[in-house]
């Protein structure tokens, strides 16, 4: 308890004093060098009043073309750097990696106990450490031995369409969690209810509350405390990243454990720290929204959106399946070569709608000078996602267009600028080559098995479908909408019904 108490008008005046004497500060360190171009702002909040909240990509794509590829905002003293080109995010992500990889100080996330989250931990030893044990685990030869797992679940997948096509869209959920869980811990979710995930999305929905006002907010600011919210996190949290953990330790004991990072990892575990990091490591994975789950699961909902407004793309797809399946079977791994065309579909879903079209935030950990501008320490890197929809390099950036990535011999062919879909440096997501076998098993089995198109209505009139309704500003997906799903025929009904969920 404080002996006075502070007006409103006083919390008011301190928090402008504070912000004055922080912005003379700032123009000492700067040796009158200006700062990235940017909308002008007002006194002391600065474009607290210009930032965009909803699709602001969309605004800083707009900016772009009147203050150029990397600009800036400051809101309420805290910079906010925009790159908005290849050559501004490989000079300052990539190759000032070590000035450029820490992440932004989230004082809710703090208070909460949440620094084991590594898309959110700064810069560090810790973070180093968690990162090591996730990129073992998901590095390329590693990932091969968890396809036909992914596989399987895909399976599993194809029968709940089978059953209840109307909830395809939790089915996609389920999925996800379906396959995270047992590439983590070698776990097999219920269909409902499952205590693990549930638990996580419950943290889920605690961190997607809590993280948008923090995300550019000084922690000083009145009202930033959520004590009550923050203890409730801490103990989710807690929950989510040991009780799977005991599972597998218990799996083990049991000589039941199945391939899975975690089993990897206890291999080699020779202490209780090393324990907790390893722990702490795949809780990442499978909460707090990783990077992993939000780009599948975003990624296959605009899938099902994608085949209802282009038809066509289906039908080419179908006939390329054809021509190499001959309706006899589901296709597998081995066959991704002979399917260029499918190949270009997973391709031009990351790049059409992006799942982060702003990344996460990086934050700088010393002050800077780059193209004559000074960056100082502290200030938030968000990449937007102008790469993958400039219109020199992708003509007509909104249409759903595979043959970008084909080349003339109808071969896939490679696009260096499609990674920044999984983010840049030291901080790109290490879960991007699971994400790129779930999509192509997904979407290649979805297109041998069903037709999707527009739904109807009581009275049998199609149900329109608003391709360009999406949600979001840090993780944007589509609205819900309604499809249809039917299978292609009776044969592909026959295949889909046969399948067991462990074959």
């Amino acid at each position: 308890m404080f002996p006075f108490a502070f007006s409103g008008l006083d919390l008011v005046a301190i928090i402008l004093t504070v912000l004055f004497v922080q912005s003379i500060r700032n123009r000492r360190k700067r040796k009158n060098l200006p700062y990235p171009p940017g909308p002008r702002g007002l006194p002391i909040i600065g474009n607290l009043l210009d930032a965009p909240t909803e699709q602001p990509w969309l605004t800083y794509a707009k900016w772009a073309k009147e203050y150029g590829d990397i600009m800036s905002l400051r809101v309420l003293g805290q910079m906010i750097v925009v790159l908005q080109s290849p050559r501004t995010i490989r000079d300052l992500l990539d190759n000032r990696g070590t000035t450029y990889s820490d992440r932004p100080v989230l004082p809710f996330c703090e208070k909460a106990g949440w620094d084991w989250l590594l898309t959110l931990t700064r810069a560090g030893e810790q973070w180093r450490i968690g990162r090591r044990v996730v990129d073992r685990g998901l590095r390329p030869a590693a990932t091969i031995q968890f396809q036909p797992m992914q596989r399987a679940k895909t399976h599993g997948f194809l029968k709940l369409l089978l059953e209840r096509p109307d909830q395809f869209l939790e089915h996609i959920e389920h999925l996800q969690g379906a396959i995270v869980m047992s590439l983590a811990y070698g776990y097999d979710i219920k269909e409902r209810k499952d205590l693990f995930l549930d638990t996580a999305r419950e943290f889920d929905s605690i961190l997607k509350t809590t993280i948008l006002p923090v995300w550019s907010l000084p922690e000083w600011l009145p009202g930033m405390g959520f004590k009550q919210l923050a203890r409730t996190g801490h103990e989710l949290g807690e929950r989510a990243i040991k009780r799977p953990f005991v599972f597998v330790k218990e799996a083990i004991e049991n000589g039941t454990a199945r391939p899975s990072m975690a089993l990897e990892d206890l291999r080699d575990c020779t202490s209780e720290t090393q324990e907790r990091v390893i722990a702490a490591a795949l809780g990442s994975i499978h909460t707090g929204k990783s990077p992993n789950h939000m780009c599948t699961a975003t990624a296959l909902s605009s899938f099902f959106l994608m085949l209802v407004l282009y038809p066509s793309v289906q039908e080419r797809a179908q006939s390329e399946l054809d021509s190499v399946l001959h309706g006899e079977t589901l296709p597998d791994y081995s066959d991704r070569p002979r399917l260029p065309y499918i190949d270009a579909i997973c391709k031009e879903l990351l790049r059409w709608r992006l799942v982060g079209p702003l990344g996460v935030p990086h934050a700088s950990t010393e002050d800077d000078v780059y193209d004559g501008y000074f960056i100082p320490k502290g200030a938030q890197f968000s990449p937007a996602r102008a790469i993958l929809h400039d219109p020199t390099m992708y003509p007509d950036p909104e249409k759903f267009n595979p043959e970008r990535f084909l080349a003339a011999d109808g071969q896939v062919k490679d696009d260096p600028l499609l990674s920044a879909v999984f983010g840049f440096g030291r901080r790109i997501c290490p879960g991007r080559h699971i994400v790129d076998a779930t999509l192509y098993i997904v979407v290649a089995s979805v297109l041998a098995a069903f037709t999707i198109g527009k739904a109807k209505d009581a009275e049998g009139n199609e149900i329109p479908v608003d391709g360009d309704a999406y949600e979001g500003s840090i993780v944007s997906q589509p609205v819900p909408f309604k499809c249809s799903i039917v299978p292609r025929n009776q044969a592909a009904r026959a295949l889909v019904s046969a399948l067991t969920p462990l074959e």
